[in-house]
């Protein structure tokens, strides 16, 4: 069964129909989720959903998009959420230099802290880097976080910086853009990185792979990018959903 490692089901695009796709995703070969928290609120919304489904699990963090939100205050909130049985990661945390808010200074000050939280409790990290490489690298470096583990999730930089994240100990987040026709660059990705460093993921609802590009992603498509994942390699499916589910385990201990 394929192990999903990144999705928000807490979205707001999921709120007419939340409860019959979650029922559904097991029978339909999707053995576990991680639902990954991108702001406090999400981060409170993914615990819920970790209590009302057993194959569930969550990532407690603020993306760098919403660190403008953090203080001492709710960082002590956030603190002990990372510290509940379910929450497998500290997550989804880094860098987004796509847009100019929050300032670069304060994203990477929640970002370090956030580190040094996933240390204190000992869990490993979900990173999102986006237009900032060298700045989230010389981050991870400066904190060790070689000692966590985690994925960079939703990779989006050339092979190379991906096996130089692959030498910190960390694996690669592959999703729907590597069925692109015009995803030659996470191809390329698949081809240099180890099967044994890789991690399935849809980022739902975002994303979504072909055939289904432009509309809202779900668990579902997760074969889509497996079997792609495997033409790219050439192993067969159920390697690839084999080693990824296996992958995924070992790095969230379940």
């Amino acid at each position: 069964m394929i192990f999903e490692s990144h999705a928000h089901y807490d979205d707001d695009a999921f709120d007419e129909d939340r409860e019959q796709l979650l029922s559904s995703l097991q029978e339909n070969g999707i053995e576990y989720v991680i639902n990954v928290g991108a702001s406090l609120k999400s981060t409170a919304s993914t615990i819920e959903l970790t209590k009302r489904y057993p194959f569930i699990y969550g990532a407690a963090g603020v993306h760098p998009s919403e660190t403008a939100e953090l203080n001492e205050e709710n960082f002590k909130w956030l603190a002990q959420q990372c510290r509940q049985s379910k929450i497998v990661a500290v997550g989804e945390i880094g860098l987004d230099y796509y847009w100019e808010e929050p300032e670069h200074e304060i994203q990477k000050i929640w970002f370090e802290r956030q580190l040094e939280l996933a240390r204190e409790v000992n869990k490993p990290v979900i990173i999102h880097s986006r237009e900032a490489a060298k700045d989230t690298y010389d981050i991870m470096c400066a904190h060790k976080a070689s000692e966590l583990g985690g994925v960079v999730h939703c990779y989006s930089y050339s092979a190379e910086m991906a096996l130089e994240f692959v030498k910190m100990g960390f694996m690669i987040g592959i999703g729907g853009v590597v069925t692109f026709k015009n995803g030659k660059k996470m191809k390329e990705v698949v081809e240099a990185v180890p099967i044994e460093k890789i991690l399935i993921e849809t980022d739902s609802p975002y994303l979504a792979p072909e055939p289904n590009r432009g509309k809202r992603n779900s668990s579902l498509n997760l074969s889509y990018i497996a079997r792609e994942i495997a033409a790219i390699k050439d192993m067969s499916y159920e390697e690839v959903v084999t080693i990824t589910n296996r992958n995924a385990r070992e790095l969230f201990h379940i």
